[in-house]
């Protein structure tokens, strides 16, 4: 019996037609917000000190969502996009940035004059405004998720497998930092005038990702480098694009130049067995039934955790805010530092700790692993998609040479260490592990894992374990940790110069620990 089989145009036309109904959607939510009509969920909780109020931060969030889907559905449908692994939330905030003031918007004022219509572009300004706001707010769930359910072992363990990769993660890191502030002090600076905190952007956008360059938005911002933020999420994106398409050719080269000693051959695949799933299953036992007893939802507990880990941040920052104002800053005369730190990297330390203290009190199985994925990964799409959204391309378009400057030298610096370096730091499966490290540097964390997973798809290289330890010695610095959250203020403060002198010291200091270690691993192997 031959079952009904539509065509492929059918379904062609069956997507249209939602995306012409979400664009009405889109309409009717940007005229209802932009109305009087009152609503009971807003009635009285307007704040008088902001341009939006509840009912705005509402509909900004459904509309967000609603573009997620949208960014979904071209990635799927645009073969492009979805080749070149470019996340479904960057998208839609590529999106949302077209169909907002700054592209839309900008032709209707062109076209219309100032008060044309949709010389806001497709969204309320108060939207807009919370959109901007957003990122700085949810990149502290995001900060905190990272190691909460995660089994962190003893230092000891993670240095022995993890200490090359360490050095070489660190290695990149620092050289950013040292290849933006040479260009900041010999071209940015004096030939297109540019704040000297531009030479943080590297690192900041590369190394951070859009997460890092979207919560620093307010700091570099407070700093008097208004372009900044811009600047950084345009190389973030850059950086996550390049990311993919340096390591798809890398991984090419490796391969033809006998580099990847792990066989990719998928018939060759080990049999793999799971001493886990037994411990998994008890866990998850005893999880279920804990939380049968509470009446609650299982992912309200998860995220009254990672509520707890930014509230510790919260803490950590005040006390070391505190600590300040009694010591080097005493009555407000001193060297002001703490202040501008954003929450966000002590959200990570926080999560840290409460993980820490479960384990201690061997209620590890409190926390299913996925459920603080999902926490995190909703929180992270929210913010890039919010940050692309609010990305200002006058800023860009004014300053092009000098993005494109750092650009291509984030990406040189990137890919020649891990032609040059990874070999000389790493003494087994060098490019295996190194193009984790390398993937990293230049977007985030799952392009890392990506490219990881194209050269040695099995793990037989032990790769991700060693990668996944590293980010116990990595994050909490740099990449979104503390350092990188100082640096613009540091250069503001110190300036440019003793910046650089501080990088370099630190960079010489892991590629001699990375060479000298990688000599004793070879002869005691």
């Amino acid at each position: 019996m031959n079952s009904f089989q539509p065509k492929q145009g059918f379904w062609v036309n069956i997507c249209w037609i939602l995306l012409r109904l979400g664009f009405a959607i889109i309409v009717l939510l940007y005229l209802f917000s932009t109305s009087k009509v009152p609503i009971a969920l807003a009635a009285g909780v307007s704040n008088q000190g902001s341009s939006y109020d509840l009912q705005d931060v509402f509909f900004a969030l459904v509309i967000l969502s609603f573009l997620i889907l949208i960014g979904r559905w071209l990635r799927q449908s645009i073969a492009v996009l979805k080749s070149l692994y470019i996340p479904s939330s960057i998208v839609a905030g590529v999106v949302a940035l077209l169909l907002g003031s700054e592209a839309l918007g900008a032709i209707a004022k062109t076209v219309g004059g100032e008060e044309a219509f949709l010389a806001n572009g497709l969204f309320s300004q108060p939207i807009q405004d919370v959109w901007s706001a957003v990122p700085g707010v949810f990149i502290n769930i995001v900060f905190a998720t990272i190691f909460l359910g995660e089994f962190i072992p003893s230092p000891r363990d993670i240095w022995r497998r993890a200490a090359p990769q360490v050095a070489f993660g660190q290695s990149l890191a620092w050289g950013q930092y040292v290849v933006g502030l040479l260009l900041a002090l010999l071209v940015l600076a004096p030939v297109f005038k540019l704040d000297p905190i531009a030479g943080a952007l590297i690192e900041i956008a590369f190394e951070g990702g859009h997460g890092t360059a979207a919560g620093m938005s307010q700091t570099i911002k407070g700093l008097g480098f208004e372009a900044g933020p811009d600047l950084a999420l345009g190389l973030a994106t850059v950086g996550i694009v390049t990311g993919v398409l340096a390591g798809v050719i890398l991984a090419d080269w490796g391969r033809k130049q006998g580099h990847i000693s792990v066989s990719s051959d998928a018939h060759q695949q080990p049999e793999v067995v799971n001493t886990v799933d037994e411990k998994n299953s008890a866990l998850k036992a005893r999880r279920d039934k804990h939380l049968s007893t509470l009446l609650i939802d299982p992912l309200s507990v998860h995220f009254g955790f990672v509520g707890v880990a930014v509230a510790i941040g919260w803490l950590l920052l005040q006390a070391l805010t505190w600590i300040e104002s009694i010591t080097w800053n005493q009555g407000g005369g001193g060297l002001e530092l703490v202040s501008a730190i954003p929450l966000f990297p002590l959200a990570l330390i926080g999560g840290i700790i409460v993980q820490l203290l479960l384990e201690r009190l061997g209620r590890t199985y409190l926390i299913d692993r996925q459920l603080i994925n999902n926490i995190g990964g909703v929180s992270l799409d929210v913010t890039i998609v919010a940050a692309l959204a609010s990305i200002s391309l006058k800023v860009i378009g004014s300053n092009f040479a000098a993005f494109l400057i750092l650009s291509v030298a984030g990406i040189a610096w990137n890919v020649i260490s891990f032609i040059y370096l990874a070999p000389r730091i790493i003494p087994s499966y060098w490019f295996e592990r190194g193009i984790g490290d390398m993937g990293q540097s230049m977007g985030v964390t799952a392009t890392g894992l990506l490219l990881m997973r194209m050269v040695d798809p099995f793990n037989r290289s032990g790769a991700f374990e060693s990668f996944a330890y590293k980010q116990l010695f990595f994050e909490p610095i740099v990449g979104g940790g503390l350092f990188t959250a100082a640096a613009p203020l540091l250069i503001a403060r110190f300036g440019p110069v003793s910046v650089l002198l501080l990088t370099t010291i630190l960079l010489v200091s892991w590629l001699v620990f990375g060479f000298w270690n990688y000599q004793r691993l070879t002869k005691s192997n």
